[in-house]
């Protein structure tokens, strides 16, 4: 059985601070972002995980193909660990879920405003018919 991991990536995306949160359970992979807009204190990122961990937004798990092969010698160890500091990018498999969340979002969002859209003209159209009966109720 796999265990849950989790890892969170602070770095600067111009122009605030962002954090990448990614959590591998089973084989998946799904990945939430957070902004945080000024740089944010270890602490400080601390209590917002404790606090808000419950109503992060993940998206959809992917399956997660990342081998986690155990290096073998200690210089690899310490070479893995250097490019891991230097890089700031995120995983390219945390682009693609993230990525994918912000579509689901923006579909779902497209949906509710369609259908707020069409509340409304049909808000109108009944007033427009309420309207015209009033006039012609004495005829």
């Amino acid at each position: 059985m796999d265990v849950p991991e989790s890892s969170l990536t602070v770095l600067f995306d111009d122009p605030f601070w962002v954090g990448i949160f990614e959590r591998r359970e089973g084989g998946t992979l799904s990945v939430s972002k957070i902004t945080f807009g000024a740089e944010p204190k270890d602490y400080e990122v601390y209590d917002f995980l404790l606090t808000h961990y419950a109503v992060l937004s993940f998206s959809p798990p992917l399956p997660n193909t990342a081998k986690s092969a155990i290096p073998k010698s200690p210089k690899s160890v310490r070479r893995q660990v250097r490019g891991a500091v230097r890089s700031s990018s995120v995983g390219t498999k945390a682009q693609q879920a993230l990525k994918l969340h912000q579509e689901q979002q923006g579909v779902a969002k497209k949906a509710r405003q369609r259908e707020k859209r069409q509340e409304e003209q049909q808000r109108r159209f009944d007033l427009k018919q309420q309207k015209h009966r009033e006039k012609h109720r004495g005829h």
